[in-house]
């Protein structure tokens, strides 16, 4: 029985880590500075589940430059650039995510809909960034 439950541990860990992995895939150019690669969403107070506080316990302003992450501490400073036009801006993290589904798909910050906005087109939804962390 502990030999089954071993196995179906290491199958289910196998499956998953490619995908984790990708997902949080991070160069590393020295201590302080650090860049991802991935996508980027958008949310808004009329985003279906969203809250009226922030992780950080803020009052939820989709009009304000800041983002989800996952990692960074909170007011951390991050650059995001749309990889597609090269505009970028500079966002403040005030709240954790994405959710852990749309992480293992490669989504690695939720921005708020102005800080999207500054970025490109909402109507888009999902756009390819860089994340540089200050």
């Amino acid at each position: 029985m502990k030999r089954a439950i071993l196995l179906l541990t290491v199958v289910v860990v196998l499956s998953i880590l490619p995908q984790a992995i990708a997902a949080r895939t991070t160069l590393s150019f020295n201590k302080t500075r650090s860049i991802r690669v991935g996508r980027a969403s958008w949310y808004s107070r009329k985003s279906p589940g969203i809250k009226q506080t922030t992780a950080n316990n803020e009052i939820f302003d989709d009009t304000d430059m800041t983002c989800a992450i996952w990692g960074p501490r909170f007011n951390r400073k991050i650059r995001v650039t749309n990889l597609e036009n090269n505009k970028s801006i500079i966002v403040r993290v005030n709240d954790r995510g994405p959710s852990e589904k749309h992480v293992l798909n490669g989504r690695i910050i939720d921005l708020t809909k102005a800080a999207f906005d500054a970025l490109g087109t909402l109507d888009k939804g999902l756009i390819d960034v860089e994340i540089e962390f200050l």
